[in-house]
């Protein structure tokens, strides 16, 4: 294992983000691997004139911490473990950390991410931890959820090998508080949102337990273009006997298909039924606009902003 210190200085340009059914949250780097950019604050193009300059300053701010956390990252090598289609463009990829136990240890909460370099690429690039913390402990491994991108980082992580060497930085984020959303029979109604590969994290939620089986509603809505595009269906029964109940949002299905269409958030509107306002909380994964509309969905039917959790 090597182990070094980067002070190079991160380049950073606006976020084009691309998350298919629903584009684009993506919200910020933390939900997937993906180019290097730093998105708007979801506050940026606010309507009237005089936010616009508070708005650049807060883009400032946060282009500013960015090259900060690449400034001071601690950069380790560990090799890959396994790369395997995970679904269309979506490919399942597993780094062994078992050489550097702190690093695995440092995975403590379901939501984290990790910078990450290919070789003889310097830029880096942000990658959420689709594994649960538990995992790490027990097996030295860190799973993780890419897009392949064409002409992106991602694309070439996606295209190197087991075996192959990669740079990881310390584990970075505070991850999905879920004390805001406790104890569970206070906060009976969990409502689960994620769009794309932005499924990575929520994956880590709901594989790291959040007693969802001591709640009364606990619904992941789950959206994607189509089948072929959705990730972790192997995973739905498990997470289904958890207590998680599954629904699956296709924005441009088959002809078979029975199930919900469209977008996310539309699919939500014509569900909704929260029962009780005070005692529902959310977990938001994925694309900008269906954050930002399902947030304001739910703060219109009295769901506290606070109990709403997102992983940056």
């Amino acid at each position: 294992m090597s182990v070094s210190v980067s002070l190079s200085s991160l380049p950073l340009s606006h976020q084009q983000n691309q998350l298919h059914a629903h584009h684009s949250l993506h919200s910020p780097p933390m939900s997937v691997l993906r180019r290097l950019t730093l998105p708007l604050p979801l506050h940026v193009h606010r309507r009237h004139h005089n936010s616009h300059s508070f708005n650049n300053h807060r883009l400032f701010s946060l282009v500013a911490a960015a090259a900060v956390r690449q400034d001071t990252a601690i950069w380790t090598q560990a090799p890959i473990s396994l790369i395997e289609t995970a679904a269309e463009s979506l490919f399942h990829v597993a780094i062994n950390v078992s050489d550097s136990p702190d690093l695995a240890l440092s995975h403590t909460r379901a939501g984290q991410y990790v910078q990450l370099r290919v070789p003889e690429v310097e830029k880096p690039s942000f990658l959420a931890i689709a594994s649960p913390p538990s995992q790490a402990a027990a097996r030295g491994e860190f799973e993780f959820l890419v897009k392949s991108i064409p002409g992106s980082i991602a694309e070439l992580l996606c295209g190197l090998r087991k075996g192959d060497v990669v740079d990881l930085s310390q584990v970075m984020g505070n991850g999905f508080d879920i004390d805001r959303i406790s104890p569970p029979e206070e906060y009976s109604t969990v409502l689960i949102f994620a769009t794309g590969s932005g499924i990575s994290p929520i994956r880590s939620l709901i594989e790291s337990g959040f007693s969802a089986n001591r709640r009364s509603d606990v619904r992941l809505y789950y959206g994607a273009r189509n089948l072929q595009r959705m990730a972790y269906q192997d995973r739905f029964e498990d997470w289904e006997s958890s207590g998680v109940k599954i629904v699956p949002v296709l924005s441009q299905p088959d002809k078979s298909w029975t199930g919900e269409t469209g977008y996310v958030q539309a699919a939500f509107s014509r569900a909704k039924r929260i029962l009780s306002p005070k005692s529902t909380g959310a977990v938001l994964s994925g694309q900008r606009q269906m954050a930002e509309e399902v947030t304001s969905i739910l703060v219109a039917d009295g769901v506290s902003s606070e109990r709403m959790l997102k992983n940056f």
